[in-house]
């Protein structure tokens, strides 16, 4: 690296004196030298030569001195390391120049064995300075990229760690959140762009604080659709349980953001929620270049096919067994076995429940037609069709009592 020292002295005979002491350094590329006989020829030169390193500068000069030439540098943003150059009497204008922000003073007459290595010491002190700044830089952007996924917190201690530190590509086992709104292409196709982007945008970041707020993760973001993930990058042995509630959180926001968008005569469908819990590849995926913290894996998979499923179901949220069976105090009722689209195995799926609702009579007797379903008992089609019959806003049990109706039995289902 060449280091560009800017010598501010009106003495004639100065320049040529300097250029000879440090001719070796010059010729070597360690030093390249600018002169200003003034503050003012000073401050032009660094107009031209914002690249300069430190400035080395006597104080009595015409024009503008070095006090005013010092105060002057540092109300720039890009303060310049500067040594004060006085006579060795003039002890109070030394004083002044340090109280104004100098970083070292020499005296007159000038010993260039001194000069040296004020120069070197000072030298060190700016690439010290800039290598700080470019940590602060690099752990500014790392901090901006790493908060569109992670929680305020857990983005702050991610980007303190280092670069690359806890977000490394690995197996972990996740439980993974897809959400998507219903219809929402036919409103991208009919709604004029300045509405749809204030839609969007409120939609997205409310969801996203309530991820945030239950320390998950967001993986992406494709449109309306977000997936999210927990227990990475950090453990989070409760992590089915978070999933869970954060489910339950999201739901109640999107439905509250749906009536208040029908209130502002903007339609948008029912938000669908599917949770799957296990191993996945997680990690940054972005390269050097971007940053893109997400997972992969058939565990994956199967939660985007579990949101899937709620359009058939009828219901808003389905839950894999894998998630109810690790939450704590799981409140759901089960679905069914469900043969998800491009798997031969049939995964068995729940619906979980506030507690309001799971600890309301229907509940129960929703649970005891599932059970006889289940069984192969004859009794299911009529438990259902009494449960329609008190409860016709309850799509998943219209769901069954239409699946006996047409002839199934038990509770596996084909889902395309």
């Amino acid at each position: 690296m060449t280091a560009t020292i800017l010598f501010v002295d009106d003495e004639p005979d100065l320049e040529a004196l300097i250029l000879q002491k440090f001719r070796r350094q010059i010729r070597d590329g360690q030093l390249a030298l600018i002169f200003a006989r003034d503050g003012l020829e000073a401050l032009e030169s660094l107009e031209e030569n914002p690249h300069v390193d430190m400035v080395v500068s006597d104080i009595n000069m015409p024009r503008m001195d070095g006090l005013s030439l010092l105060a002057k540098l540092q109300e720039t943003e890009d303060k310049k390391s500067t040594v004060i150059v006085s006579a060795y009497g003039d002890m109070s204008n030394i004083r002044t120049a340090m109280n104004r922000g100098a970083f070292d003073f020499l005296t007159k007459p000038i010993d260039f064995a001194d000069l040296e290595a004020t120069i070197d010491k000072t030298i060190r002190h700016v690439e010290m300075l800039r290598e700080v700044r470019r940590r602060q830089v690099a752990a500014e952007r790392a901090h901006a990229a790493l908060s569109r996924h992670f929680s305020p917190e857990l983005a702050k201690r991610l980007a303190a760690g280092g670069e690359g530190e806890g977000i490394e590509v690995q197996w972990r086992n996740v439980a993974t959140i897809f959400t998507d709104i219903t219809g929402f292409t036919s409103l991208v196709e009919s709604a004029p762009p300045e509405t749809l982007g204030e839609l969007l945008n409120e939609y997205v970041g409310g969801m996203t604080e309530i991820v945030f707020a239950h320390e998950g993760t967001v993986a992406k973001i494709i449109g309306d659709a977000i997936q999210v993930l927990f227990n990475a990058p950090g453990d989070q042995p409760d992590y089915a349980t978070r999933a869970v509630a954060c489910a339950h959180d999201l739901d109640a926001w999107a439905q509250d953001f749906c009536a208040r968008q029908k209130a502002k005569s903007v339609n948008i469908g029912t938000t669908r929620i599917g949770i799957h819990a296990g191993p996945a590849l997680v990690g940054n995926f972005g390269g050097n270049r971007f940053f893109d913290y997400t997972a992969y894996g058939d565990s994956i998979n199967i939660a985007a096919r579990l949101e899937a499923a709620n359009k058939h179901l009828g219901t808003r949220i389905c839950v894999s067994a894998s998630v109810a069976e690790a939450a704590e105090n799981f409140q759901g009722r089960p679905v069914g076995d469900l043969i998800l689209r491009g798997r031969s195995e049939p995964l068995r799926a729940f619906e979980p429940l506030p507690r309001a609702k799971f600890e309301a009579p229907e509940t129960a007797l929703y649970s005891e037609a599932f059970a006889k379903m289940e069984a192969g008992d004859a009794g299911a089609m009529p438990a259902f069709a009494a449960l329609v019959g008190m409860h016709a806003d309850d799509p998943l049990a219209g769901f069954h009592l239409k699946r006996l109706l047409n002839g199934a039995k038990g509770t596996r289902m084909q889902l395309e």
